[in-house]
């Protein structure tokens, strides 16, 4: 299964081999913007490999973080369950 994760663009670090830097949740990476046409500082991304694969709206990629969340936050509870009942 691949999963694509939503990033604020927040810097063109190398316009001329389409490298930006991204937040995803206060961590900052630099990626691939090559796959997309115009990206500009603001928008939200979605990442998959170091590469963003498609522009997204704030709405869809707030959406998306908080599920994520909810995912990990599920995921500590059942490991934290499953090793007490060992």
């Amino acid at each position: 299964m691949c999963l694509a994760i939503p990033g604020k663009i927040i810097e063109i670090v190398d316009a001329e081999n389409s490298i930006a830097k991204v937040d995803v949740g206060g961590v900052r990476r630099n990626i691939n913007t090559g796959m997309l046409d115009d990206t500009r500082v603001g928008e939200y991304v979605l990442i998959h490999v170091g590469f963003a694969m498609s522009k997204i709206d704030v709405h869809e990629a707030e959406e998306t973080l908080r599920v994520l969340k909810e995912i990990g936050d599920y995921q500590a509870e059942f490991d934290e369950f499953s090793t007490s009942l060992e």
